[in-house]
């Protein structure tokens, strides 16, 4: 337990000199652990290392220590580490996790031992690994774990392998991407067998994926029958961790207090069509611990135990020889209470973990009654620059009929779009409809169709929603289809039927929903399909959600919607970064409103259609521009590819992180700063006027996240740069006068 003591460095190498050989034998032989191919244990003098606090700021200057597995020479202790995080385990009397700290701040997560995961199987709920009798449950104290005792006894510790982070998805990337390398790292994996009678058989695998880069480990668990009867597996837990409280509370109910802000936490099981991870998650739980007994709650309450799991689900019975995996957990180490830090954190993480999120490509949302509307909807974009065209609800696009006939029609128009170089793609609807009694959800409640999210909704274990997957696969494999914009299905929606083919009962109908939903989207993004869903599967392929926004709002007059489009780009970019959402411009009627609500005619209200463009691409938002065309007169024809063109110029800077400047609220200027900490651009600066008269203004730019220390140049169009200095908050001081209805910008160089 002295970190001071050497440890073995965990790495794969071709060569092995006899020395090194005979430990790691006799390291292996001692713990009974196990080792993957040519993997070997590399004595190295520790001197800290992985007690060692990160030197820089990570969100600006990546770091260069790699993630790494570290063990003592006695097997006794397993190290992850990367230089920004450390979670350590003890494997004596039991694996235990006993040590989770933020390298950047040293914070340390962790204040009592708990299992490592919890699983239910038959309806009893079994211990993994975890240690019990710690004496104080406030603070652990490393003398004090050689005298705990595992927290059960019914599976043991077999022994572990470390392999490389294996790629989630074989992701195909056909459009623009800001980040087109999968992650590295390494993925710890502690193995236990079942070896009492009631879970003999039964095996767990509980991996942990340390990324370069990032203090995050993502978590998860996979149970595998290799017995000889079929097992219920009822739930599983697969994180479970007593956390430090942040605050007193001596009275009050748990649901009001405040949890720990040292981490955050997503798995991929979030849904309720929310389109923020927050509102939509259904695995995270906070709970009490009446162990905890010197805690200030009076009754014991405070919520100071993460338990990981989704409700009702998995459910599943698992027949021998089958495997089940659990969520994903990723559990990301937060530095700040800071909203703007804690976001960029979160962002930098789906650019790492799911780069997928950072293609961008610029599309239209056509809504078309035939096919030579298609075809002058592609030329339009190939003349303005736009690289996709969406067939948008309400389109005379069916992707559900896969008659040759159908199919041929539409692969002629997907060749058509190929050959001036435009991507083509459909929406389709599958919730929100009522299919049939045999196909729809089933309620628990009542045993008939119904009760469903949006009332009444197709089950995708139905004969119905397996022909719906096949039938868009197949649909999308043979029109040579690039896009897919999914209406649902909005997951969560228990199934009482015993007769679906794709699931058994209401138990397991939530969890086979989701995999079903899951695989189709990894299926789509593999094979190339960039896809639009409004329910957060950002973790399983999808690329983009909604940006958040009123769909009533755009029958509104033009004016009012400018101020609530910037309202939505503000408040719907703190966790998402510009590529994971989309917006929406009415170029004709929708929700209602009458001609003051729409662009058409778009050359008598070029103004209004310039300025949208400019505030959602210079966010770096693809908005879904829906109409039947992208301009109605050479005029606008030019204005529209003169900002594609600008867009495109300044893509990677616009498709940067966000930061918040002032939020519009119609009296003021408001705007946003985009930021690189680097290359040659490292920012580009949006302020908008929504008033009727210009302003002169003294605004402060913040450019920490620049990277910048000393000085910068402001490039404002047709003008000189200009030099300013920095101060020691790392700002500047700019004055500028701003034109009413007007957007002002001006690029960032060192």
């Amino acid at each position: 337990m002295n970190d001071s003591k050497s440890f073995f460095f965990v790495r794969n190498t071709r060569s092995l000199s006899v020395s090194v050989l005979f430990r790691c034998i006799l390291v292996c032989l001692t713990c009974t652990l196990t080792f993957p191919g040519a993997a070997q244990l590399r004595p190295i003098n520790d001197n800290g290392i992985t007690t060692r606090l990160a030197s820089a700021d990570w969100l600006i200057k990546p770091v260069n220590e790699k993630a790494e597995v570290y063990a003592s020479p006695d097997g006794n202790q397993l190290i992850l580490f990367n230089g920004l995080l450390r979670r350590a385990f003890v494997t004596k009397p039991a694996v235990a996790c006993v040590d989770f700290r933020n390298m950047s701040n040293g914070q340390q997560l962790l204040r009592a031992i708990k299992p490592e995961a919890y699983v239910t199987l038959n309806g009893i709920e079994y211990a993994i690994g975890g240690l019990k009798g710690q004496r104080e449950n406030a603070y652990l104290r490393p003398e004090w774990i050689d005298g705990m005792s595992p927290s059960g006894v019914d599976f043991l510790f077999k022994g572990y392998t470390i392999t490389q982070l294996a790629p989630r998805m074989k992701w195909k990337s056909t459009t623009w991407t800001g980040n087109s390398m999968m992650p590295k790292g390494k993925t710890l994996t502690l193995n236990f067998e079942g070896v009492t009678e009631k879970v003999k058989g039964i095996a767990v695998d509980i991996q942990y994926e340390l990324y370069d880069g990032l203090p995050l480990v993502v978590k998860s668990l996979n149970v595998r029958n290799n017995g000889m009867k079929a097992t219920m597996v009822d739930r599983i837990i697969n994180e479970v961790l007593a956390v430090v409280e942040e605050e007193s509370a001596v009275e009050g109910n748990e649901l009001n207090m405040r949890k720990q802000h040292g981490i955050y936490v997503e798995t991929n099981v979030a849904y309720n069509n929310s389109m923020r991870y927050d509102l939509s998650d259904q695995t995270t739980h906070w709970t009490a611990d009446t162990t905890y007994t010197s805690q200030v709650n009076y009754a014991l309450r405070t919520p100071a135990v993460l338990q990981v799991y989704p409700e009702r689900a998995p459910g599943v019975l698992l027949s021998p020889g089958e495997t089940l995996s659990s969520v994903r957990t990723a559990e990301l180490l937060i530095d700040s209470y800071d909203r703007e830090r804690r976001g960029l954190m979160i962002r930098k993480m789906y650019r790492t973990i799911a780069p997928w999120t950072t293609q961008n490509p610029i599309f239209m949302h056509l809504v078309s009654k035939n096919d030579d509307e298609v075809r002058t909807a592609i030329d339009q974009c190939a003349a303005t620059g736009y690289e996709a065209l969406i067939l948008s609800f309400g389109s005379h696009c069916n992707m559900e009929d896969t008659s040759a006939t159908n199919v041929r029609r539409w692969r002629q128009l997907a060749d058509y779009a190929h050959s001036r170089k435009v991507q083509i793609g459909s929406y389709a609807l599958f919730s929100s409809r009522r299919i049939s009694d045999e196909d729809d959800v089933i309620d628990p409640s009542t045993g008939k169709p119904g009760g469903a999210y949006f009332g009444h909704a197709p089950c995708f274990g139905s004969n119905w929603g397996l022909a719906f997957r096949d039938k868009i696969k197949y649909f999308i494999a043979n029109t040579t289809f690039d896009i897919w914009e999914n209406d649902g299905p909005y997951a969560g929606d228990l199934c009482a039927s015993t007769k679906h083919p794709g699931h058994r009962d209401v138990n397991d109908s939530r969890w086979r929903q989701l995999e079903l939903q899951k695989e189709l989207y990894r299926w789509c993004n593999e094979n190339g399909v960039y896809i639009n869903a409004p329910d957060w599967y950002h973790l399983d392929g999808t690329h983009k959600s909604g940006l958040g926004y009123r769909e009533v709002n755009f029958s509104l007059p033009r004016e009012q919607q400018l101020i609530l489009n910037r309202q939505n780009i503000y408040d719907g970019t703190w966790e998402k970064t510009p590529s994971m959402s989309w917006g929406f411009v009415p170029l004709t009627k929708y929700q209602g409103g009458g001609p003051e609500a729409v662009l058409e005619p778009l050359e008598e209200h070029l103004d209004a259609y310039k300025q949208l463009m400019m505030q959602y691409y210079g966010a770096g938002i693809q908005a879904c521009y829906r109409g039947p065309r992208l301009y109605d007169t050479e005029k606008t024809r030019l204005v529209v590819a003169e900002v594609v063109a600008w867009y495109k110029k300044y893509r990677d800077i616009l498709n940067a992180d966000l930061i918040h400047l002032r939020r519009a609220d119609g009296r003021d200027w408001d705007g946003w700063l985009h930021v690189s900490g680097q290359g040659e651009q490292r920012g580009m600066l949006f302020l908008f006027n929504p008033l009727q008269q210009p302003i002169t203004r003294k605004i402060t730019v913040p450019l920490y996240y620049t990277g910048l220390t000393n000085k910068v140049k402001l490039h404002v169009s047709g003008s000189t740069p200009q030099v300013y200095t920095l101060n020691r908050s790392y700002e500047i001081e700019i004055n500028v006068t701003l034109q009413p209805g007007t957007t002002w910008w001006a690029l960032l160089t060192p």
